[in-house]
């Protein structure tokens, strides 16, 4: 550090020092102000100009040095020198103090933060060099940190100080006018009963709403900033218009319908989406009919005696095509348009935020949700497009069974899809890069599920690092490197792929709008799930950060209650309490954290086990395997996550979401009745092993000579049993 900056350091120091060593900060609040007033007031009456120097340099020092101090020194000027002449000192003495601040920072700390850390700092660098005047603005106009923080902040980042000053003085305008109106009606209290004045109780009121109004105005701006270059219709064709009739599009549609709104639909393949045609409704009925080979498998558990089962595999597949028509009456043209969608097939394109492409027809629309989706992954490995590959997409139009089926994918996907094949009679071998199954759950959960897939005779190569694709002759064969770095050789007939979805953001004219995307290739979208323009959005697979179809409708409540009554009120879409499940055999179902990601992520707390195996239910149906995991706040019965593994996990975690959801704890669960016998009884269970584990042992300690008084003192006797009592 140079002799300049240690001299200005030393400075600091001592001006800082000596505020808090003088107890300078006294003179700095209304108790002060209101036993002073009068002398003030009078000083000021003789003196105004010399008031008003002496009160600018104070606030000046005051906010340079970033003590506490400016929001009180604000309503003393209002109440000293009234709205105009307050507003003008104060507006003055609080920018020139924070530019001072501002400077101070970036004299300091700019070169040795930007140096440390100006690789991670980059993209913000770039963002205020490009936008940094209306994100400062914002920040003084509805503060989200303190204004001494945002003074000291900037200071660090390449922002002009020229700019800094006049952005700061404008944006702070506002609220200076709103609290120096507040101090004229203190100036003006002569007894406790000009409290209940108009004046002071509508001052009062102007800064609660003040925060509200300033956002409302900063949304404002910033629509019509972004919206600028494109030409509003006068009237529109319809309020919304949704593009893909998935799990969200639908939701939204429906949501939307229901509200009395026009909506349009657009879908350019099968109403449903995903959910409906090649994810959730074909992988359920598939794994309940690999359920009903296995359960045969297992007759003899059961005291039965069968012969051997014959899977029908072709009539296994179109019974699968049987469960979609059943359900796709639910999703169809016909209900949606009764229910007051228009529903449009074809492929849209966006032109601009008002503006969508259909069929050769422009639609003219208020608001824009994007519901698109996302597809299989295709991972870039040499040889890969001559293998013929399958994903969750296609491999429901296989008929003929498969005799060597490779599954590359350790994920939910890939998992189900293994097990379900293997019991259908499909030799199955499944590969992932990870050294263990669902790598996203805690190692004692991939444990279970990996001695089930081994038991069941499933091939599992983990830890392998895929290499090429080669064919010799008719067979299909993968180069990989397993977990000792090992060249091997698989041999297969089929290749499915599951290694995850990528957001379909391609196609519709994304592009024309300039809209981002998150590095996992979802769109860009904030809390409201607007995109960079307010009235453009997206949910679903699309927008992520889940892709589950629950997650997918829950996001749809959100765009059409935001994009259709958003100027009125608008909802932060809710990510507190989001539950999902593997349908594998034992089922994985989790909500909240798990241990993995509470190390990870630093956060203390407390683990409660159950083993399933121990459930009287599940002993009587034979599936007594498993176990229920909670984690808990240290101490107390606040539950961070819930995990469990065994038959019908899907189904028992639902009390666990509720808890979550509603801030229930374990000791809600434990005195709620629980039918018996049933697996929810777990539930109740885990609980009870909670109570113990934190059951107060100084109370414990005294029970037993509390007992013994209530027995009439401590005479030895026999009981019953005749064991001695003591």
């Amino acid at each position: 550090m140079d002799s300049k900056k240690s001299l200005l350091l030393i400075l600091l120091i001592g001006l800082i020092g000596s505020f808090f060593i003088f107890d300078l900060g006294q003179y700095l609040s209304l108790d002060y102000f209101t036993q002073q007033r009068e002398s003030i007031m009078s000083f000021y009456a003789e003196n105004p100009f010399q008031t008003a120097a002496i009160f600018v340099v104070i606030y000046i020092l005051c906010t340079a040095l970033s003590l506490p101090g400016a929001a009180i020194l604000t309503l003393v000027g209002g109440a000293i020198f009234g709205l105009v002449e307050g507003t003008v000192w104060v507006s003055i003495a609080s920018t020139v103090g924070a530019t001072l601040a501002f400077l101070v920072s970036r004299t300091l700390l700019k070169d040795s933060v930007q140096k440390k850390f100006g690789d991670s700092l980059k993209s913000i660098n770039q963002g205020i060099e490009k936008e940094g005047a209306f994100y400062l603005f914002g920040l003084r106009l509805v503060p989200l940190f303190p204004f001494f923080v945002i003074n000291l902040v900037m200071g660090l980042t390449p922002i002009k100080t020229r700019q800094f000053f006049f952005v700061s003085q404008l944006g702070m305008l506002p609220g200076t006018i709103v609290y120096v109106n507040a101090g004229t009606q203190l100036g003006q209290l002569e007894s406790l009963s000009g409290i209940a004045s108009p004046g002071l109780i509508f001052s009062f009121v102007l800064l609660g709403i003040f925060p509200i109004i300033a956002k409302k105005i900063m949304a404002a701006i910033q629509a019509k900033k972004v919206l600028a270059d494109y030409d509003k219709p006068k009237q529109f064709d319809t309020n919304m218009v949704v593009i893909g009739a998935g799990s969200a599009g639908l939701v939204t549609a429906l949501i939307a319908a229901a509200t009395k709104a026009k909506v349009s639909l657009i879908e350019r393949h099968k109403m449903g989406g995903d959910c409906l045609n090649t994810g959730c409704v074909p992988s359920k009925a598939l794994i309940r009919s690999a359920k009903m080979v296995s359960y045969y498998n297992r007759a003899e558990e059961y005291g039965l005696s069968t012969q051997n089962i014959e899977v029908d595999f072709p009539a296994v597949m179109e019974r699968i095509q049987r469960v979609i028509k059943t359900i796709e009456p639910h999703d169809s043209v016909e209900r949606f348009t009764d229910l007051g969608v228009d529903c449009v097939q074809g492929s849209a394109e966006i032109l601009d935020p008002y503006r969508v492409k259909v069929n050769g027809e422009v639609i003219t629309t208020r608001n824009i949700v994007i519901s698109t989706g996302a597809r299989p992954f295709v991972p870039p490995i040499k040889g890969i497009e001559s293998t013929g590959y399958l994903t969750s997409d296609t491999v429901w139009e296989i008929r003929e069974k498969p005799n060597k089926m490779l599954i590359i994918g350790g994920g939910p996907i890939g998992c189900e899809m293994a097990q379900s094949f293997n019991r259908l009679g499909v030799n199955v071998i499944q590969l992932d890069k990870s050294p263990r199954l669902m790598p996203r759950e805690d190692k004692d959960v991939s444990e279970e599920v990996q001695k089930k897939f081994s038991k069941e005779g499933i091939d599992l190569r983990l830890g392998y690092t895929t290499k090429e694709f080669i064919k010799e002759g008719d067979q299909n064969l993968l180069l990989c490197d397993d977990a000792d770095g090992k060249q091997q050789r698989i041999e297969f007939d089929t290749l499915l792929l599951a290694v995850g979805r990528k957001p379909n953001t391609e196609g519709f004219g994304l592009d024309n709008l300039g809209i981002g995307l998150n590095p996992n290739g979802t769109i860009e979208v904030n809390e409201y799930l607007q995109t960079k323009f307010p009235n453009v959005y997206a949910c679903g697979d699309v927008a992520g950060p889940y892709q589950f179809t629950h997650t997918a409708s829950h996001q749809a409540w959100y765009t059409a209650v935001n994009g259709l009554f958003g100027m009125i009120k608008k909802f932060k879409v809710d990510y507190r309490v989001i539950p999902w499940a593997t349908f594998t055999d034992p089922e994985v179902a989790r909500v909240g954290l798990n241990e993995q990601e509470a190390i990870e992520q630093n956060i203390p707390y407390d683990v409660t086990t159950y083993g399933i195996d121990d459930l009287d239910r599940a002993i009587a149906d034979d599936e007594a395997h498993g176990f229920i995991k909670i984690l808990t706040v240290p101490g107390k019965d606040k539950i961070l996550g819930a995990t469990i593994v065994g038959h019908h996990a899907g189904d028992i975690i639902v009390e666990y979401v509720t808890a979550m959801k509603h801030n229930l704890g374990l000791n809600k669960i434990l005195g709620t009745i629980h039918i018996y016998p049933t697996l929810t009884e777990t539930n109740k269970f885990v609980a009870g092993n909670w109570k113990k584990a934190n059951a107060p042992q100084k109370v414990l300690e005294l029970l037993p000579k509390f007992h013994r008084w209530q027995r009439g003192g401590d005479s030895k006797k026999s009981n019953q049993t005749g064991v001695e009592v003591k």
